[in-house]
């Protein structure tokens, strides 16, 4: 297997040019009005210590169980900014004492079942692509030790139901793989998140995943046909059935329950042929309030674009799509059945009525969604991993953050949101920055705010900075009347300012309720969602 980089994204061989590593250096210098930049090099896994792992192998589980150095580097945090600053910065306090990689269920319930008697924590780590706390293998004092569960053994689609248009599936099955799969049976799943690479199916359904789509099916929740968890207290399993309407859905508490309850192991998906036909184009608006009108006409139109896509003209500009005049409306529509250029000619319509200019593809053009500024938008979405990875290195705080509103608010939300955490940012960074908005999916009843800032700070200051901008937005969005989150979970870093005040008190109550039913020892990812009842959780977040 290629080797994981345990302090960015991808693989150990996926990294910057030097004129791209130049580029990013010309960037600071120019955008923060400095004299220097300093830049922390690429660690190695040799010359890193880890604390001795406080865990003995039992002999019965040798096989999954392993204390190897690079494992435990690579499951000791996710993807988010500081997981990676603190690895760059050579940080890892609280790694995990193991990392199991069972090859089949019942090697997954001896594992939970021992370290249940034994009082040590299980994380699940999907595929690790976390942004928000909800692998981190630091948990306190409370338990004896921590394991980092990994399903990549647990990898097939295991029965393809084409009648149904339905595939049972392991969890633990990476995207592309999952893809290629049904590719042979002329099928997809339809759901690409941006981690789509590096993360499964299993943490798409515990974190309620957002895929690429804009309208129609944009949460993996629209796929989930049943669910087979392992718990310490014996497997759930719903019953797979298109619809039911017998009694609250088992599912649900499933589906975004980010490992507190127990671990995934299948689950049983909703699937679609294969799309031929598509049609694509952009427009762009001088007015940003008629474009979001646009936008909002659009998504209540029922034509259901694959891709509704609003960048303001900063985020246009930043993404090479647009010289920052004009704010740009990326359009697309895709099908299995039949040509959808009239579908993309009335939304155009729409879009034309409020203001917005376009060239209409011709609708042979199969091509269209990668080329003008959608396809360069999309070319920059697909690397803005890689590059955030060189502006941590030099100590900016480069990252996003993201909500959900209803249409009476968007305008006034997204504005305000834009001014409060601009100030913000400079107040902590002591620099100007410039905050930018997309709108990444929408809803006949609303949109979802997506939005990205760049922050001064320098290696050694800025996990400070980034943790104090992350608790200022945490509260802009709640406070606004916006989600703490509309498709990134919740984890460790959106409680503190943020689900914590949007989450009500009963249904806190609910929540624990469940928990000390399917998890009665609190061993399952500890302070995410909520804190185990009886224990003392750590959370750097909020630690003085």
């Amino acid at each position: 297997m290629k080797l994981r980089k345990f302090w960015g994204w991808g693989y150990m061989d996926e990294v910057l040019t030097a004129q791209e590593e130049s580029s990013i250096e010309s960037r600071i210098l120019q955008n923060f009005n400095v004299d220097k930049v300093d830049t922390l090099a690429i660690p190695q896994a040799k010359d890193i210590e880890l604390p001795t792992s406080r865990i003995t192998i039992p002999a019965s589980l040798k096989t999954f169980l392993s204390d190897d150095t690079h494992e435990r580097l690579n499951h000791a945090y996710g993807k988010s900014f500081p997981d990676i600053a603190r690895a760059l910065l050579r940080e890892f306090p609280s790694p995990p004492d193991l990392v199991a990689f069972p090859d089949t269920e019942n090697d997954l319930k001896n594992i939970v079942d021992w370290a249940d008697e034994n009082c040590i924590a299980v994380i699940p780590y999907g595929g690790g692509s976390s942004v928000c706390g909800g692998v981190e293998t630091s948990v306190g004092e409370d338990y004896k030790g921590v394991i980092s569960l990994d399903l990549r053994n647990l990898n097939k689609v295991l029965e393809i139901d084409k009648d149904s248009r339905s595939a049972r599936i392991q969890a633990g099955i990476l995207g592309p793989d999952l893809e290629n799969t049904l590719r042979e049976h002329n099928l997809t799943m339809r759901h690409y998140p941006q981690s789509f690479e590096l993360s499964t199916l299993g943490g798409w359904i515990a974190t309620r995943s957002g895929g690429h789509f804009a309208t129609l099916y944009t949460h993996i929740d629209d796929f989930v046909q049943s669910t087979r968890m392992v718990t310490p207290s014996g497997i759930i399993e719903s019953r797979r059935l298109p619809g039911s309407g017998a009694g609250p859905s088992p599912d649900r508490f499933v589906i975004g329950s980010e490992g507190i309850l127990g671990v995934i192991t299948e689950a049983w998906m909703r699937l679609q042929d294969r799309p031929t036909f598509r049609a694509s184009t952009s427009v762009e608006f001088t007015d940003y309030k008629k474009a979001l009108n646009a936008t909002r006409l659009i998504s209540q139109s029922g034509l259901f674009p694959a891709n509704c896509r609003l960048l303001d003209s900063n985020e246009a500009m930043v993404n090479g799509a647009g010289d920052g005049s004009v704010h740009v409306l990326m359009l697309s529509f895709e099908s299995a059945d039949h040509d959808v250029q009239p579908w993309l000619e009335r939304a155009l319509e729409i879009a034309e009525s409020e203001g917005g200019e376009f060239n209409v593809p011709k609708s042979t053009d199969k091509e269209s969604h990668r080329k003008g500024s959608s396809g360069t938008w999309r070319n920059s979405f697909i690397k803005a991993p890689y590059f955030r990875e060189g502006f941590v290195r030099r100590g900016i705080v480069q990252d996003t953050f993201e909500t959900a509103i209803t249409w009476d608010k968007a305008y006034d939300f997204i504005e305000e949101a834009k001014k409060r955490s601009a100030q913000a940012i400079k107040e902590i960074s002591g620099k100007e920055a410039l905050v930018t908005c997309r709108i990444t999916h929408t809803y006949p009843d609303g949109l979802a705010p997506y939005f990205t800032y760049g922050a001064y700070a320098t290696p050694s200051t800025m996990l400070d900075v980034w943790k104090d901008i992350k608790l200022a937005t945490n509260e802009i969005c709640v406070s606004l009347g916006g989600t703490i989150t509309h498709h990134h979970a919740v984890g460790r870093d959106h409680r503190p300012n943020g689900y914590d005040q949007q989450r009500t008190e009963g249904f806190k109550n609910i929540l624990n309720s469940v928990k000390l039913t399917t998890d009665p020892n609190g061993i399952m990812n500890p302070g995410v969602l909520i804190d185990p009842h009886g224990k003392k959780i750590k959370n750097w977040m909020t630690a003085k």
